[in-house]
């Protein structure tokens, strides 16, 4: 008797759609069979695999993009019942019916659900998130870190640039060149590192330019809504420190 309850069970969407960058965003609902344990991007490759609409039409798929289904790559980010977070993570048990999916606002919509991560991507650019190492030769093993700032460095190192962060962010939009909680978390996580802080001011000073650190208004959601945990208010006040020290020590000439 459960089994059959749980054959005819429905899940309702209803998934903002837009057919190209340039075009007009409008929403297409969906009724799919309940399965015991989905999730939404079971929900859309369903949809995929039958591309027909609640009213029984056939329709273009709907675009999205995953890839680990782990939550790892952060491929998978859109906004679920209001909320930016992971597909793959959000199971259909835990939410309230309709689903309604949305892209994330905060990037360029290419498709559907598709969005452009450029911004994120050039902000970490920006701040050279990366450590730089002459690969021509072999340079023996690396400087050992200790265990105890391995640690949190560590948790810093679980961003999976996913844009969570400045979807939930009320200072990253279309009108500020803010760079946003990713690439300030990761300035901190490469000047921590004992060969990536030989890039320390470099870094610090590209955070003190125009959109980098004074563009945070505090709002603290992007550490609520991180999927991944990180500490990242810890970081930008940690940032904001170390900002104004190298300010100050350029005024003195030190």
């Amino acid at each position: 008797m459960a089994e059959a309850t749980a054959s005819s069970k429905k899940v309702k969407f209803i998934i903002t759609r837009q057919d190209g960058p340039d075009a007009a965003a409008y929403t297409e609902e969906f009724e799919l069979p309940y399965r015991p344990g989905m999730n939404v991007i079971s929900a859309l490759m369903e949809i995929q695999r039958n591309p027909v609409n609640a009213k029984g039409e056939k329709i273009a798929p709907v675009c999205w993009e995953s890839n680990c289904l782990e939550e790892v790559c952060g491929a998978c980010s859109m906004v679920i019942n209001g909320k930016p977070r992971q597909a793959c993570a959000a199971l259909i048990d835990k939410l309230e019916q309709p689903i309604r999916i949305q892209p994330m606002k905060t990037f360029p919509v290419v498709r559907d659900l598709v969005i452009d991560r450029s911004r994120m991507f050039t902000a970490l650019k920006r701040v050279k998130a990366w450590i730089p190492i002459d690969g021509t030769y072999d340079l023996g093993p690396g400087p050992r870190m200790p265990e105890k700032k391995r640690q949190w460095a560590y948790e810093l190192s679980k961003c999976m640039t996913c844009g969570v962060c400045l979807e939930s962010c009320p200072n990253v939009n279309d009108k500020t060149d803010f760079i946003g909680p990713a690439a300030i978390s990761q300035v901190r996580l490469f000047n921590s590192h004992p060969t990536g802080e030989m890039n320390k001011e470099e870094r610090l000073e590209a955070l003190m330019q125009d959109g980098g650190i004074e563009g945070c208004g505090n709002s603290q959601n992007c550490v609520r809504s991180c999927p991944k945990g990180i500490p990242l208010t810890t970081s930008i006040a940690e940032m904001n420190k170390q900002t104004t020290k190298h300010m100050f020590k350029q005024w003195l000439g030190v």
